[in-house]
């Protein structure tokens, strides 16, 4: 492999974890092994960007190759950065606050208004996380419920 032009384009975590899924289909397609080196490195790599909290974890994957295009179109009134945009798309903000770690000077930049609505498009266009903690808390909190119960 030779490197035309370097740091050409910047990758969303999405895009690599296609093109690396694709080349891991490619070899089992003409039935042959890569080399030992990339051959693990894939497998570690595919295994780190499907464990949670990346957004890539959740079963079915949530984004699709559209998904990218759709997401720049639609916070294109935004000016949001490049880096910032990939970022996004690296992360999945759900939260105002968590957008706030993303967005560079945030509270200077949008109203109140216009964070909620950047958290809206993001949640719209990516989905959104699934609540697994929730449902494991309010659990718990039945089981202490049962347990104090149980005690009386």
């Amino acid at each position: 492999m030779k490197i035309l032009e370097a740091q050409a384009a910047v990758l969303s975590n999405y895009e690599v974890y296609q093109y690396v899924a694709n080349q891991k289909d490619r070899y089992k397609k003409i039935k042959r092994r890569g080399p030992p080196n990339m051959e693990t490195v894939a497998r570690e790599l595919l295994q780190y960007l499907r464990t949670a909290p990346s957004p890539l974890s959740q079963t079915p994957i949530t984004y699709t190759p559209s998904c990218i295009k759709t997401l720049i179109e639609r916070l294109q009134p935004f000016e949001l950065s490049k880096g910032e945009v990939v970022m996004i798309l690296n992360l999945r903000p759900s939260s105002v606050a968590a957008l706030n770690t993303v967005l560079e000077d945030m509270g200077d930049r949008y109203t109140e208004a216009e964070q909620e609505q950047l958290v809206t498009i993001i949640s719209e266009v990516l989905g959104q996380f699934d609540e697994p903690e929730a449902q494991e808390e309010a659990d718990g909190d039945a089981s202490m419920q049962d347990a104090t119960e149980a005690a009386s």
